[in-house]
């Protein structure tokens, strides 16, 4: 079997209403997605992070490479690109589109054998995931904290056991708007923030006191992804345990984090730190450091898809016990009209749980009908 074709497909949609993180407002959801079709007739999808267009423009460039090449190689095809590109691409974009790429290439392999992609990464531990609610983004009203209190306990009402909450709006704000949403959803719901790397650490660690009364369950991107001293005085200051890694790539990187023990939680998402290959690297790697792993997610059915694929086969948090406390999926209930529709069946959750997809690859059938009505003009 050979690879035929590469394709690239950006796809956008605009948002009823604007959106906001600490890092800026948002009005479109963009995504871009990788075809690989091979000389049998299977096609392997996959999604890249990030800017649409550069890393469409990245997988555009490294697709002549693959011509031609087994698609079943893709430890191979994985280390090829990432050599021919290391003077240009060891972090970011190029990173990115070689995820993409990745998770394609997986999705052929389990096709072409017709089993999962969990069953081909070592069998699967769970069947089903529990997910977290991914919301409570700023929007253009007037009291965030009436309108995030009220869309927190939504969540809540439809099985939700756990909820992130967007903060880096300034410290006292978000110390109010986290004591809000946690008297809201009351004690026993898990709650995290994360402030998309907004603040320094001192910022960080005032507003971490802060709030540290309300049980959090994490601190998301305190400081700049680079700030790694930053991570660790945020991470010696405060009793929350502190996640990153969304904005770091490849086992090389992490490994830097690791060893410089900024983290007590690692999210490397699976469509940009490297696809299927590298994230399951990593993740090897956080248990050898007793690092817990929880992907961060941002994208469509199929980014979603690949990340259950990985979670099902993630060991649990801790050693082997009666109690073993799972690894969870970040499951993103904003605005996205792509997210489902390219899908056949979408992957919903049922009560906050998602069960991980069965079927061959990736498990998911694209619906090429709604992918055309999204296509970036």
């Amino acid at each position: 079997m050979k690879i035929k074709a590469v394709r690239t497909h950006i796809l956008q949609a605009e948002l009823s209403q604007a959106l906001a993180c600490s890092r800026g407002w948002y009005s479109t959801r963009t995504a871009m997605l990788v075809e690989i079709e091979t000389d049998r007739g299977i096609v392997g999808w996959g999604e890249c992070y990030g800017p649409a267009r550069i890393t469409a423009a990245a997988v555009e460039y490294v697709a002549p490479w693959l011509i031609g090449e087994n698609p079943t190689r893709s430890d191979y095809l994985w280390r090829m690109i990432y050599a021919r590109m290391r003077d240009h691409g060891q972090k970011g974009v190029v990173i990115q589109a070689l995820g993409g790429i990745d998770i394609a290439l997986w999705d052929i392999k389990g096709k072409y054998f017709d089993a999962p992609v969990h069953q081909l990464l070592g069998g699967a531990q769970r069947t089903e995931i529990t997910a977290y609610a991914t919301g409570l983004y700023r929007r253009r009203a007037a009291d965030p904290i009436h309108y995030l209190a009220e869309e927190a306990l939504g969540y809540v009402a439809e099985g939700f056991r756990a909820l992130k909450l967007r903060v880096g709006f300034g410290v006292e704000e978000d110390a109010a708007v986290t004591g809000a949403v946690r008297e809201a959803i009351g004690p026993t719901v898990g709650l995290m923030v994360d402030a998309n790397h907004a603040y320094d650490s001192i910022a960080a660690i005032r507003l971490g006191r802060m709030i540290e009364q309300h049980d959090i369950s994490w601190f998301e991107e305190p400081v700049p992804p680079e700030d790694v001293a930053g991570y660790r005085a945020v991470k010696s200051a405060l009793s929350i345990p502190i996640a990153g890694g969304e904005c770091e790539f490849t086992r090389f990187g992490f490994r830097e984090l690791f060893v410089a023990h900024a983290l007590d939680i690692a999210q490397p998402d699976t469509c940009a730190a490297g696809g299927l290959s590298e994230c399951k690297k990593i993740a090897d790697m956080a248990e050898a450091f007793s690092i817990r792993y929880n992907p961060h997610v941002w994208g469509t059915g199929i980014a979603i898809a690949a990340s259950l694929q990985l979670l099902a086969v993630l060991p649990p948090h801790t050693p082997l016990s009666l109690k073993p406390i799972a690894p969870i999926l970040e499951f993103d209930r904003t605005e996205h009209p792509m997210r489902q529709a390219i899908l056949v069946a979408p992957i919903e959750h049922v009560g906050g749980i998602v069960r991980v997809p069965d079927g061959p690859g990736l498990g998911i059938e694209i619906d090429r009908k709604a992918l055309a009505r999204f296509v970036a003009r």
